[in-house]
């Protein structure tokens, strides 16, 4: 038996929500490290940010390639960006903060 068209742009859209509360969880989690950790406080341009973030991710899979389904890898990392920088100052910043 198939499934309607109707059925399955239904299921589509409770699909999307689903995505929607998870990526929400998710990003709320991501920010509340990186505040503690004290990014919030360091000067520097969101791209250079997302970058020094891939790369971090990039280290914790184990130096696996970026999936291209990712919400935030839009092509190729630069190597421009310097982590160990952001890691730095983020370590620096943390004293005293909650």
């Amino acid at each position: 038996m198939k499934k309607p068209a109707s059925k399955i742009r239904d299921e589509i859209v409770k699909l999307q929500e689903q995505l929607k509360i998870a990526e929400t969880r998710e990003a709320e989690r991501i920010g509340r490290v990186a505040l503690k950790a004290g990014l919030g406080e360091i000067e520097i341009e969101e791209a250079e940010l997302q970058t020094a973030f891939e790369s971090l991710a990039k280290r914790f899979r184990g130096g696996q390639g970026f999936t291209s389904g990712g919400k935030k890898g839009d092509g190729d990392v630069s190597a421009s960006a310097s982590p160990a920088a952001v890691t730095s100052g983020a370590a620096q910043g943390s004293s005293g903060e909650a």
